[in-house]
């Protein structure tokens, strides 16, 4: 069994799964919502913004805010969209049938990982549709726009490669998708202490994935941040990969 099909068959078990299409669903259903009401806002401000030399637009005003939301969104989502990729495989004991059709661990990882991308990457240009439609009016600072994508996108990879790490250390999903939750946020705040204790900086900092995102999202792109993310996502694939590995062995 080859890499392409391990893919072609896990979106075939996204798409028959209720939980996939009921999540899209309502998380398109408020992000819908929270861009109609930064919209309003926006249009309702634009005489005062006028009337300010270097004033904000619709890029950051609306579109960068909702992806924002989109993240804030992709923590609980993602956790709950990988937690059976693993875990659901283990617990029914089918990982003993991928063993004898061929498949090793990293193309069953990678398999996996990579159909969790697509469906997140439908979901990220639905969301995306909505700012564009606005901003082909000319409205829409393009360089930071795409920067801004570019940050949700490596956020979402580096949270779908920490769920499926947690999918892949349990046969319990629901287990698999608390681990991934508390990861993520952890990761998300490690700092916290260091900045309420007035320190900034250092390797607490550098380890926060916020740190990381938020020079994104103000359309800096550095390659210190992209190697971040680069680092997150392959340490949690090697470790998602070795735990298999360590089942076949057992097996």
């Amino acid at each position: 069994m080859s890499l392409g099909t391990m893919t072609r068959l896990e979106l075939r078990r996204l798409a028959v799964r209720p939980l996939a299409w009921t999540l899209a669903a309502l998380t398109g259903a408020w992000l819908a919502w929270t861009f109609t009401l930064g919209l309003g806002q926006f249009l309702g401000a634009q005489v005062r913004l006028a009337a300010l030399a270097d004033a904000p637009g619709f890029t950051d005003l609306v579109a960068i805010p909702l992806l924002a939301e989109l993240v804030k969104l992709s923590f609980l989502v993602v956790p709950l969209m990988t937690m059976a990729s693993l875990a659901a495989e283990r617990r029914a004991g089918t990982l003993a049938l991928l063993w004898s059709a061929g498949m090793v661990p990293w193309r069953i990882v990678l398999g996996k990982y990579l159909a969790v991308l697509v469906w997140l990457a439908l979901w990220l240009l639905l969301t995306l549709a909505m700012p564009l439609a606005v901003g082909a009016q000319g409205q829409a600072d393009w360089g930071k726009l795409a920067a801004a994508t570019l940050g949700t996108a490596l956020t979402l990879a580096t949270l779908a490669a920490i769920g499926l790490a947690c999918s892949a250390a349990t046969s319990v999903p629901a287990i698999a998708a608390a681990m991934a939750l508390i990861i993520s946020l952890a990761l998300w705040t490690v700092d916290r202490g260091a900045q309420a204790a007035g320190v900034s900086g250092g390797f607490l900092e550098w380890l926060t994935l916020a740190t990381h995102l938020q020079n994104l999202l103000r359309g800096l792109v550095v390659s210190s941040d992209l190697a971040w993310f680069a680092l997150a996502i392959s340490l949690a694939l090697i470790l998602a990969t070795r735990r298999l590995a360590a089942d076949r062995e057992r097996s």
